[in-house]
């Protein structure tokens, strides 16, 4: 399975969140029992300092959920930084599924 490219936006000192529906390579859900997920933001693919998402699993829908709180954004400089979402399996094989480019956007009220 290829990963989807999506990008995505983040405003500063906002909670942010998005939810993906992995499918398996014929377009059905696939079922994530069993299932855990990681997934981090950082400068550029190599970083070594990166930022991670909180992420929860919906396994009968197929469902991903990214979440960053207002805290952790306000950390956020703003500019562009490129992300993941890698699932595992409980048999642990990694699956690379989410990945693209995000925009931090600065705010005056944040």
């Amino acid at each position: 399975m290829a990963a989807r490219s999506v990008n995505l936006t983040i405003e500063q000192g906002t909670d942010f969140t998005t939810t993906f529906t992995i499918k398996n390579p014929d377009g059905t859900v696939l079922p994530l029992t069993g299932y855990s997920a990681v997934a981090k933001l950082g400068k550029h693919p190599s970083a070594t300092s990166t930022t991670s998402f909180s992420t929860s699993i919906t396994a009968s829908t197929g469902k991903v959920t990214l979440t960053m709180g207002n805290a952790v954004t306000a950390n956020l400089e703003p500019g562009r930084y490129y992300y993941d979402c890698v699932i595992e399996s409980s048999g642990g094989n990694k699956t690379r599924v989410i990945e693209g480019m995000v925009l931090v956007t600065a705010g005056l009220a944040s």
